[in-house]
């Protein structure tokens, strides 16, 4: 299905010159909000969208462990269908993403992406790690590795851990994980919000080219 061609307004009073979008029909989009003048078309966004692009990725799957956010959940859950993981685990108060409002920021991504839900965090790292699965924890604790830096094997299944908002990744889980990982800062914050820091961390396991392991 083809996206209509989003309007650019313009207020024509020299003094204002408010320049908008108008994204839906409900908002005509032709007085300005600030100052109440006529507005002009100014411009038209493109049309459509771009090709469908559909590429095998690595066998990477996430455990969502604790998050309090409905919205970083909503937000982890539309990366994690773009950067085509191959299902994610909710465990703990992680809301589940058919919450109705994880739909706010999903945007459909909460039913095209395989999930289940758990209880307990560290249970479901457990089994996973006894089925095969390599557990990669996002956490700036002692010891950790650059993100960037790590080499990721190109048919290893991996499991990326992310953990609450304030506290982290429960220390159980980071017990058991093969690898935790971090993000490297450089401003005077010590982490990224955890939906950012999961969609760098995605892409970087499911894109970057393949290397084998350091021996």
């Amino acid at each position: 299905m083809s996206v209509p061609p989003y309007q650019v307004r313009q207020c024509a009073n020299p003094a204002c010159r408010f320049r908008f979008p108008v994204t839906e029909t409900r908002v005509p989009g032709t007085i300005c909000p600030l100052c109440g003048t006529v507005t002009t078309l100014a411009a038209l966004y493109a049309g459509g969208q771009p090709p469908l692009r559909r590429e095998q990725g690595r066998p990477v799957e996430a455990l969502l462990d604790n998050i309090r956010s409905i919205y970083n959940v909503g937000s982890m859950m539309r990366t994690a269908d773009g950067a085509g993981l191959r299902h994610v685990h909710v465990c703990g108060i992680t809301p589940p993403p058919d919450h109705p409002k994880v739909a706010k920021t999903a945007l459909g991504a909460e039913q095209t992406v395989g999930w289940t839900q758990s209880g307990n965090g560290l249970d479901t790292a457990v089994t996973l790690q006894q089925q095969g699965s390599q557990l990669w924890a996002l956490e700036g604790a002692p010891g950790a590795e650059p993100l960037l830096e790590t080499a990721v094997p190109p048919d290893t299944p991996i499991v990326l851990i992310v953990g609450n908002e304030i506290a982290g990744v429960d220390p159980g889980i980071l017990a058991v994980c093969d690898k935790v990982l971090y993000i490297p800062m450089q401003g005077v914050k010590e982490s990224l919000n955890v939906a950012s820091a999961f969609a760098i961390a995605t892409y970087h396991l499911t894109r970057s080219p393949s290397r084998k392991e350091d021996r």
